[in-house]
């Protein structure tokens, strides 16, 4: 299995460190978060990884030739140009996955968690869905909606009350996706737009799965709180 980290963001919420690096550098316990991410990923034996750059790109990029990636391949797709949030950058890089039948996972650098990404495949696998979301029962502003069998089928926003799609049961997402190559094609958007916009989309026509790991590891290490959070937790 192949993987894509995103790490292209601006990481607004980690100010003041993101005002001269990029986020995907934060320390927790000594290691980066790019670091601990493309580490975890190897204890499934996904050791081919794309990760999108755009914030501080060269630090980055001079932190994966200077540790040999940690002990993995990894490409680089460039954002420098314009950042293009998790829709945009997984397009950029379809490429990378478009000419290999199986599916591949995508997430968010800033998360850190112990989710068995096996477990998570063979779920997707078992469904036969088109991507599969990693969601908990938790605290959160914004939340995914799954109908009784588990798919899809809205959004809700609890600070704005805005919706999108059907009612249906509240979960938060964990930002670790597992995608068949077949919904590359149906990435219509350009520019920059959010994964979500397209699985909101389609949802009604294509099975996307939501994969509830509640009682799992799951530290969001977007902001210096979290990071102190992420610390008590993440050795």
């Amino acid at each position: 299995m192949k993987a894509m980290i995103l790490a292209a963001g601006l990481g607004t919420r980690l100010k003041p460190w993101t005002d001269k690096h990029p986020k995907a550098l934060a320390i927790v316990n000594g290691k980066s978060l790019l670091q601990r991410n493309v580490e975890y990923l190897q204890q499934f034996n996904i050791y081919d990884v794309v990760i999108n750059v755009h914030h501080f790109a060269p630090q980055i990029t001079d932190a994966i030739k200077k540790n040999k990636g940690w002990g993995s391949h990894i490409l680089v797709s460039d954002e420098t140009s314009e950042v293009l949030e998790t829709g945009g950058g997984l397009k950029k890089a379809a490429s990378y996955f478009s000419g290999s039948p199986h599916p591949f996972l995508l997430m968010n650098v800033d998360i850190l968690t112990n989710l068995n990404i096996h477990q998570l495949l063979q779920a997707h696998l078992t469904k036969k869905a088109l991507a599969t979301l990693a969601v908990s029962n938790r605290q959160s502003s914004r939340y995914l909606l799954f109908n009784t069998e588990n798919l899809l089928c809205g959004w809700y926003n609890q600070k704005t009350g805005e919706k999108k799609g059907v009612e249906g049961n509240k979960k938060a997402f964990s930002g670790i996706h597992i995608i068949s190559p077949g919904l590359l094609p149906l990435i219509t958007e350009t520019g920059k737009f959010s994964i979500l916009d397209v699985y909101l989309r389609i949802c009604h026509e294509q099975p996307i799965l939501g994969y509830d790991h509640s009682g799992d590891l799951l530290q969001d290490a977007g902001s210096p709180e979290s990071i102190l959070a992420a610390e008590k937790k993440f050795n």
